[in-house]
């Protein structure tokens, strides 16, 4: 579990000392995973039933024999936090590039490579529900990425909960509940390239009620031209505890999101006039508008030693689109799920099983007008109802047959139904409908060796249904694009020690029908393919240590972090392009970062994002992304007695040129429009106040 500021580790530790503490000398061998089954007498700071506390979260994570970590909030709301990757940008394994705004690129393991608009392959969620559309597409403007108290990654099949059906995995953000947010707290940030970011939360109980709300405002003029947006974002949920074992919670969520669009450009532009914006997209004044509300009940009922959780969601998305041509979208999700935890003893032998059932449908209303320039709407050119269906089972079962080592199997059963009805025939019909059903098993081994560290292994299984934007239907007939599947093989450890942590995992998933995304043309959107058979495996791999305890002052010290990821991602004896590398993302990727820490709250330290080797644009192996590297330096002030906290950062201080990320394409050439430029030096400052 490691994060740039180790707050996960802490909370792990004292998670297991508090259990540790009330045990009976026989008791104290028993594994870590014993001590992190949801008892009230281990974890007396759990207040609410539907939220895991920090510590519980981390503590619940670990007993899946895979790579998943906990991101605490005190890791990334010591920043500016604009994008996403201001949030997961330490996690091993997960590759987080800003493109331009506040819009990032996201990918796990691979997941979702050759995406240029969207993120595809990861499964994301706000409080257990989905934001992505239920046919897989998500973007990431919906994130307010300092409203949360924690943030759950669970990579590949690990995320069998939320149903492990995309090579990913997902990603679950966790709101506070009025049991442990503040009555106040409120920040304001602001930074370079008209960057203005203000947000405030409250939140109480009285009683069997609590409350917490919080709301943000951000707005900038970009990097690059065309890049200015404005975004509005509200989260809130209500709980209401019927006794100690019974609790439900609402929650509401509101997002406006105003953003234009600069496109992506060739690699001389990017690199030698990177605030340039592509002049079509200019032209046709290309934006993203989202207004979206979404709605969610959760409850949880606890008996002797089962706990039952189920709940349901709807969400009502309207987007604005205008690109090369002008979208107009009404999306309808919705669904429910129900989940149980038993724990109970088989002989004498301790034994949890987790069954499930997620069930996510939708609606997209969908209208294709000309864009006649300037974003101005012009000619119906295409009209269709897509639905979706999807509905997903699951059962893990843990055995331990040592108090410190557990077998696990799992499985999941998906089924899925994509249904297209074309109101517009001018061009042929393209109504269409197809069904998937997938069977996802997976089987795994877990090693408590001692309280604080862990083995781990498992063998997965992970299916993936194209989405709509596949363009999936172009006949009567249904679409030849099959579902994504892999098999992975995983092996790895985590740990900690009162001055070390450490999380490493090496994976291969074997992949058939790895669907890419290849730009074919600008300005338009890229087409949707399955490749033959593909390969990604790889190294995460994180590291913390505190050395120079003391040096300067009592009780100071000064922290090592580092996030190191190692993809070898190719095609396996393509008839195309034979053994190939898989483009899109470097080879290796690393961030490391020195940080001194005064008792006083004081802390200083720089930090750097090194890409050291060149990567590929295209699946031909022709064009590449040059190697880079950036150095940051960060200096601020957290009085926990005062409740403020200030800093003061500046980013990629010697201004250099780079490449964030990249579309590809099968064949690309130097004058392929295929890139987004990384934003030069900036400053950024915010002040913070919590009481």
């Amino acid at each position: 579990m490691i994060n740039k500021k180790n707050t996960s580790l802490v909370l792990l530790i004292g998670a297991c000392n508090m259990a540790w503490a009330d045990e009976k000398p026989e008791a104290q061998e028993r594994s870590s995973r014993e001590l992190a089954l949801p008892d009230t007498t281990v974890y007396a700071e759990q207040a609410s039933l539907t939220v895991p506390s920090t510590a519980r979260a981390i503590a619940n994570i670990q007993r899946i024999p895979g790579a998943v970590e906990v991101v605490a909030d005190t890791a990334f709301k010591d920043g500016p936090s604009q994008t996403i990757k201001d949030v997961l940008g330490w996690v091993p394994g997960v590759f987080a590039q800003p493109r331009f705004g506040d819009d990032a690129r996201v990918s796990i393991r691979g997941s979702g490579l050759s995406r240029n608009y969207g993120n595809r392959g990861i499964n994301v969620y706000m409080d257990g529900v989905s934001i992505n559309t239920s046919d897989g597409l998500v973007d990431l403007f919906e994130v307010d990425p300092t409203a949360y108290r924690y943030v759950e990654v669970f990579k590949g099949a690990n995320a069998l909960r939320y149903g492990g059906n995309s090579l990913g995995g997902a990603i679950n953000f966790v709101t506070p509940t009025g049991r442990d947010a503040s009555l106040f707290d409120g920040r304001i940030d602001a930074g370079s390239f008209g960057y203005l970011r203000s947000q405030a939360s409250t939140g109480g109980a009285q009683g069997q009620f609590d409350y917490f709300i919080t709301g943000s405002a951000q707005s900038f003029d970009g990097y690059r031209d065309h890049s200015d947006g404005k975004q509005q974002r509200l989260s809130s949920n209500f709980g209401y505890q019927f006794s100690e074992d019974v609790e439900t919670r609402f929650y509401v969520n509101a997002n406006k999101i105003k953003q234009r669009l600069p496109g992506e450009v060739t690699k001389y532009s990017a690199l030698h006039s990177p605030r340039t914006a592509d002049s079509e997209f200019e032209r046709l004044d290309q934006q993203r508008n989202i207004d979206s509300v979404r709605v969610a009940n959760k409850t949880t009922l606890r008996f002797d030693s089962t706990t039952l959780e189920f709940g349901v969601f709807g969400v009502h998305r309207q987007v604005k689109h205008p690109i090369y041509q002008w979208l107009d979208y009404d999306v309808n999700d919705y669904g429910g799920f129900v989940r149980a935890t038993d724990e109970l003893k088989i002989g004498d032998y301790r034994n949890q099983l987790i069954t499930g059932i997620n069930l996510h449908n939708g609606k997209i209303d969908n209208k294709q007008y000309e864009n006649q320039t300037n974003a101005v709407k012009g000619e119906l050119l295409a009209s269709n109802i897509d639905e979706s269906k999807n509905a997903s089972a699951y059962a893990q079962n843990s055995f331990y047959i040592r108090p410190n080592i557990a077998l696990i199997a799992g499985m999941q059963f998906q089924h899925s139904v994509r249904d297209r009805q074309d109101r517009f025939q001018s061009d042929g019909d393209q109504s269409g409908r197809r069904s998937y059903d997938n069977f996802s098993p997976k089987v795994g081994v877990l090693w408590d060796v001692d309280p604080t560290w862990q083995v781990f292994s498992n063998i997965s299984r992970s299916a993936e249904v194209p989405s709509y934007d596949a363009n999936t239907f172009t006949s009567a007939s249904s679409s030849d694009l099959d579902a994504q599947t892999a098999t992975t093989y995983e092996i790895g450890t985590r740990g900690q020690r009162e001055d070390t942590n450490w999380d490493l995992a090496l994976y291969r998933a074997q992949i058939k029908n790895e669907l890419q995304c290849l730009t074919t043309a600008p300005w338009s959107p890229c087409s949707v393919v399955n490749a033959d058979k593909t390969v990604h495996q790889g190294v995460e791999a994180g590291f913390g240590a505190a050395f120079l305890k003391s040096a300067v002052a009592s009780g100071d010290s000064v922290w090592f972090n580092a996030a190191y990821t190692y993809n070898d991602f190719f095609f396996d004896n393509d008839s195309r392009y034979g053994d190939n590398e898989l483009p899109g993302v470097p080879q290796h990727y690393l961030r490391a970062e020195v940080l001194y820490k005064h008792p006083s709250g004081f802390y200083l330290g720089p930090n750097t994002e090194w890409v050291p080797k060149s990567y590929y644009a295209d699946n031909d192996n022709q064009e590449k992304v040059d190697p880079y590297t950036l150095w940051n330096l960060k200096i601020g002030y957290d009085d926990l007695a005062s409740g403020w906290s200030g800093y003061l950062e500046g980013r990629n201080i010697f201004d250099t040129r780079y490449i964030s990320s990249t579309a590809i394409a099968g064949t690309a050439t130097e004058d392929s429009a295929l890139y987004n430029p990384g934003v030069g030096r900036a400053l950024y400052a915010g002040v913070r106040l919590n009481w």
